[in-house]
């Protein structure tokens, strides 16, 4: 909510595709270190042995040149060494730039490409792995080091290039790994990774002219034969088709806490989150061409706007598929309503309507006449994608501007384990089935919105010696106890998940990564501010962290060790009226002040679905210096999501306006 005391959640980002941990990275630079340490290997080796050996390969090789009339090195070599400058500026080409894009490409396709890292990563293992067998095994004099009567020159030693090779800096570098080319191999290599991400023309058309530059200068040095370069065409080929065939599948499935919302859903509770984005237009218009636009310029960042489920059967988990096209259509509508009473009609219209799983789970609907001067966009996607906060996260990715990721420490490995065998005894004692509140068990919906000042909200909880959090859960059990009788089917308490976020640093905008925590709220009559300090005690549990991890625990096991049919069956047993009633989010946001297709953001709503046979489901969201809150409802609970809205308000005033 834009303050750590008010949010729930633990660590989070808001950057694309970050899947990665500090452990992972780690891993990655051990294994670029084991190779260089290789290489170390290859140039230890006593170069007298090999010499004579490297001095007939090389004589050998430019001999099939000549006989080939392939021999153009002396013509380019010549030409250069006559020209300082470009000799200079060639050798350093010939020294860094090679190394430079293959470790921008890596480093690059960890952090935006994390699905085709791997495949490209172990590509590149491989043809370094074949280099060095063959410079070990083939050693190859390059031109520059022949004897002077071919008429090679020394570029690299006569233009005394710091850092280059041949320089006291590089002095002990292999001078005999000649066989392949590396500088072409590496720059191909990047050519083809860049063709298979679908980079953009201009990317590709850069690293075209790269490559070229880069034949011209390993001949021109006189560092390289041609058929050195033509050599390194098998060591990409060869090393890409082996990690593509070996690769894992291409499809990401879909993991257990994920799959989770896939089998609870039911035809009266469709399972998408999301949010009413409210915009400031009173200076220009936005309306669905500009949303398009904007979405198709950042498609490459948000994978699931543009893949679909596949099912694979009952003991399957399905895949997600990219789609060839994207149905804009379909996705991205717009409609005019009457003011905030048909926006939130239409809302709730929306959540009764559970997304195709045939294409893309995610909509958007561009809604103008809400509000003079506004405009607002409605955004769902379903939450086999992800949970509130990488929905979250989605959302901020499309607005400027960019988002910075926000991440906290990850729990010591012990503490974790600890809490989470006390975790599990308190779970296993926390048993018992609540009272039902007044449903109409239907599809249908309200919603309803209001917007608090959170600095006004935390001094509320400051004075009262309670939480962000219990303040607005007591708003939400006092509003019950106002909206619903007794002889309406007002129990005494009204058992509510609070979600709670499990995500690492590091990890993406996509996956579920929550667990929930049930807290008993009082709902029969008393004073609102005895109210707020029954609910601060019993919300430690939220706080303790112990039940918190031993739920994630076990949702997560549960998705790992159980075949698809149990899991399924486990999930709809858990998550539903049997074990709460309703559900109490509080989602974290974007605490400076954003814009989408240029218009700035004055309000985000937040859109959550109801958990099967539960008709309550309320969240805040805080946006710069505002508390936000979506409310969605069952007509059976509250036909006037309004109404229920304005007696949360009506205590939250009460507990403002406490002396204490």
């Amino acid at each position: 909510m834009g303050t750590q005391e008010a949010v729930a959640a633990q660590d989070t980002v808001f950057t694309p595709g970050a899947t990665g941990t500090r452990l992972r990275a780690r891993n990655e630079l051990l294994l670029g270190l084991a190779l260089f340490a290789l290489y170390s290997v290859v140039t230890m080796l006593p170069e007298q042995a090999r010499e004579a050996a490297a001095r007939g390969h090389g004589e050998s090789l430019y001999a099939l040149e000549r006989a080939l009339h392939l021999d153009v090195e002396p013509v380019l070599n010549g030409w250069l060494a006559n020209q300082p400058v470009l000799r200079v500026l060639a050798n350093y080409e010939y020294a860094i730039t090679y190394v430079a894009s293959a470790l921008a490409l890596l480093v690059w396709l960890f952090l935006r490409h994390p699905e085709r890292y791997r495949t490209a990563r172990n590509a590149f293992v491989m043809l370094n792995l074949a280099g060095l067998a063959c410079f070990a095994l083939y050693p190859v004099m390059p031109p520059r080091l022949m004897p002077a009567d071919l008429g090679f020159v020394d570029t690299v030693t006569n233009g005394r290039t710091w850092g280059s090779w041949g320089s006291p800096l590089v002095k002990h570098a292999d001078e005999f790994a000649a066989v392949p080319s590396l500088h072409m191999a590496w720059t191909l290599w990047v050519g083809v990774e860049l063709a298979r991400v679908k980079a953009k023309r201009w990317v590709q058309g850069l690293n075209t002219v790269h490559i070229l530059v880069t034949l011209y200068v390993i001949l021109a040095t006189a560092n390289h034969y041609l058929l050195d370069a033509l050599a390194a065409v098998p060591f990409v080929v060869v090393p890409v088709y082996l990690a593509e065939r070996f690769a894992k599948p291409s499809a990401p499935r879909v993991q257990g806490p994920d799959a989770f919302f896939l089998a609870v859903e039911t035809p009266e509770a469709p399972q998408h989150p999301g949010g009413v984005i409210m915009l400031d237009t009173s200076r220009g218009d936005v309306g669905r061409a500009d949303l398009v636009r904007v979405i198709e310029e950042r498609l490459d960042g948000l994978p699931r706007f543009r893949q679909r489920l596949v099912h694979r059967g009952r003991w399957r988990r399905p895949v997600w598929r990219d789609l060839d096209r994207v149905d804009w259509e379909w996705h991205v509508t717009e409609k005019r309503v009457e003011g905030m009473a048909g926006l939130r009609a239409e809302v709730a219209r929306l959540q009764s309507e559970a997304l195709p799983l045939d294409r893309p789970p995610w909509r958007m609907v561009v809604l103008t006449g809400a509000e003079p001067g506004r405009t607002a966009v409605v955004y769902m996607m379903h939450h086999v994608v992800a949970d509130g906060v990488g929905i979250v996260a989605q959302a901020v990715y499309l607005m400027e501007p960019p988002p910075e990721p926000v991440a906290g420490p990850p729990r010591a490995p012990l503490r974790k384990a600890v809490a989470t065998v006390v975790g599990l005894g308190q779970l296993a004692t926390a048993v018992g089935r609540p009272e039902p509140l007044p449903a109409s068990g239907t599809c249908e919906r309200r919603f309803g919105t209001m917007v608090l000042p959170l600095g006004t909200v935390r001094d509320v909880a400051r004075r009262h010696g309670a939480r962000v959090t219990d303040v607005v859960l007591c708003a939400v059990a006092g509003a019950l106890n106002r909206s619903v009788s007794e002889e309406d089917g007002r129990p005494g308490t009204c058992r509510v998940a609070v979600p709670l976020m499990m995500r690492p640093p590091g990890s993406a905008m996509v996956g579920n990564h929550t667990t929930a925590v049930m807290v008993d709220l009082p709902i029969g009559k008393m004073a609102e501010p005895d109210r707020l300090a029954l609910i601060a005690r019993r919300s430690r549990v939220l706080r303790s962290g112990t039940r918190a991890q031993a739920a994630w625990f076990v949702m997560w096991q549960a998705g790992r060790l159980m075949p698809p049919p149990l899991h399924a069956r486990f999930a709809r047993m858990s998550y539903s009226g049997r074990f709460l009633q309703g559900t109490v989010s509080s989602l974290p946001g974007p605490d400076r002040l954003l814009r989408l297709c240029g218009a700035p953001l004055t309000a985000v709503y937040p859109i959550v679905p109801l958990a099967p046979g539960t008709p309550l489901a309320i969240a805040g969201l805080g946006v710069h210096r505002d508390l936000c809150f979506g409310l969605s409802v069952d007509p059976g609970l509250a036909d006037d999501a309004d109404a229920l809205m304005d007696a949360v308000r009506d205590v939250f005033e009460e507990l403002r306006k406490d002396p204490v």
